[in-house]
């Protein structure tokens, strides 16, 4: 039931918006553009499910991501994001313990 490497291939690419979110996310820089956060807030709105399947397989080699979910969970909050990760569900996203069911 995964994710095929396409699909995932597609998301990312379809995310551009959000790449400048990237350093903040791997814990290289302490602040967010502001670019990160209008990027986020049209990804959230467009394409919400490419954002989970992105963090679900953040650890994929192919993706080649670095993403520290602790910092990502806090994003949509900083970013004044209407939506958050919480609604993603299934696989490793990390996000089942808060009584999410796998998909």
């Amino acid at each position: 039931m995964g994710d095929s490497a396409q699909d995932k291939q597609r998301c990312a690419e379809s995310l551009t918006g959000v790449a400048t979110c990237l350093p903040y996310l791997g814990g290289d820089t302490k602040a967010r553009t502001a670019d990160c956060c209008s990027g986020l807030t049209q990804a959230m709105k467009t394409n919400k499910k490419c954002v989970c399947v992105i963090l679900k397989d953040r650890d994929d080699p192919d993706l080649g991501l670095k993403i520290n979910m602790t910092i990502a969970a806090g994003l949509p909050s900083l970013c004044k994001t209407p939506d958050n990760f919480s609604q993603c569900s299934g696989g490793n996203s990390g996000f089942e313990d808060q009584g999410l069911q796998k998909g």
